[in-house]
């Protein structure tokens, strides 16, 4: 009865070591969003697509007051509506971890955007990221009314789209970047929007239904 007793005894502890052993293997599990940290390169890919999206906000929001064809103007809703979404989203990211957050426009803060290096990012939010509209292209857009408007809206709007395709190319490319769960969510879903988008725009000029 003795050695009954014993071995229940050596059997709790063993239990015991191996019930503590286990708990101390879970507590060294990370969550996949801490397994791989976001980088750098994360955040500079997102404050780089918040300034963007922000472009294609101002070249869709014109659909309206330019005389675009209804379809176009669907388009463009969709685009200012999805995109504005993202921004939303891309500066949540960016603020929860610690990174400077560009305002809707894409504008970096004054205090980051003084430090050294950060100027000369800021202004690449604003005209070097690629397949962004230099400033002749963007006036010429804003001064096309009615059926030269749709297509120049179109022709425009995909060269941006493919700009946005090389952003997410390249991330997936740099030695430290996409490894985040999130913003390797949101750069897939990214590249299959703006994809399918280039298609349907292709489509439409060459004439799915536009007035040309």
């Amino acid at each position: 009865m003795k050695l009954f007793s014993r071995g229940w005894a050596s059997a709790a502890f063993l239990l015991a070591l191996v019930s503590a052993g286990f708990q101390v293997a879970q507590a060294q599990v990370k969550p996949p969003g801490a397994r791989y940290p976001s980088t750098k390169d994360d955040a500079e890919f997102m404050q780089g697509m918040i300034g963007h999206h922000a472009q294609a906000i101002i070249m869709a929001g014109w659909a309206p007051s330019h005389g675009a064809s209804p379809s176009v103007q669907i388009m463009c809703a969709r685009i200012v509506l999805s995109q504005s979404t993202e921004i939303k989203l891309m500066q949540d990211w960016l603020k929860v971890r610690g990174f400077p957050v560009p305002d809707s426009t894409g504008k970096m803060p004054m205090d980051h955007a003084n430090m050294a290096g950060m100027h000369h990012a800021a202004m690449a939010h604003d005209s070097l990221m690629p397949g962004m509209l230099d400033d002749y292209q963007m006036k010429l857009l804003d001064g096309a009314r009615g059926a030269s408007f749709d297509r120049l809206l179109l022709t425009f709007m995909i060269q941006h789209h493919e700009g946005a395709l090389v952003m997410v190319d390249k991330l997936f490319k740099s030695a430290a970047g996409g490894q985040d769960d999130d913003i390797f969510k949101f750069a897939t879903a990214v590249h299959a929007d703006q994809t399918s988008e280039i298609d349907r725009m292709k489509s439409m000029l060459a004439g799915g239904g536009l007035r040309f």
